[in-house]
């Protein structure tokens, strides 16, 4: 049995599915505030001198903090179940099937968040390494419990896994913060080109 582990957005996914669920949630007066407090944030990451993980950690206040985690929760379902299926790669989708028919063990690992990931892990039968919501007294603070897991993507891993315990190890992404989970790997896929 070998060990797959495979990033979401860009590289099972065409796009970025985070910013667009995070889109359909947002209020109209968050949309509108945005423009001011996420807008040059956005401008600096397009520039290259913003990371994916702060911009992500900045929207992800803005949107979520005071909200009910159960309504994102219901949302997120929505989401994978009526949004996703439109937005992933067919040839990704193949690759998942074959790991599975093979009985590796696979695993999503995402800087995304568990609201919709979950369930379309589970609807698929993947494991799950991704960012989750922290949430107080029945309130969503708009924080990631643990910090933003994106950039950890590698210690994630190892703390769940032992890599060591697999005779090959798989992994598939597409950005920077994919690089020290492609280092794990035996086989490495970079924006759907094998590269080792």
């Amino acid at each position: 049995m070998d060990l797959a582990l495979v990033d979401f957005d860009h590289t099972v996914t065409t796009c970025d599915t985070y910013a667009r669920f995070l889109r359909s949630l947002a209020t109209p007066q968050q949309l509108t505030a945005s423009k001011w407090s996420i807008g040059p944030w956005l401008a600096g990451y397009r520039l290259g001198v913003v990371s994916a993980a702060a911009l992500r950690t900045r929207v992800t206040r803005v949107v979520f903090s005071g909200r009910d985690p159960q309504q994102v929760a219901e949302a997120g379902a929505r989401y994978a179940a009526e949004q996703l299926p439109a937005l992933l790669r067919p040839e990704m989708m193949q690759r998942l099937d074959w790991h599975r028919d093979r009985g590796d063990t696979v695993v999503l690992v995402s800087g995304s968040l568990d609201a919709y990931l979950q369930p379309w892990c589970d609807r698929h039968g993947l494991e799950l390494v991704c960012n989750r919501l922290e949430a107080i007294d029945g309130r969503l603070t708009g924080r990631y419990l643990g910090g933003d897991r994106g950039g950890h993507k590698a210690a994630d891993i190892r703390a769940r896994y032992d890599v060591h315990a697999y005779a090959r190890i798989h992994a598939y992404g597409d950005s920077r913060e994919d690089q020290p989970m492609l280092a794990l790997a035996h086989e490495r896929w970079y924006r759907g080109r094998r590269v080792a």
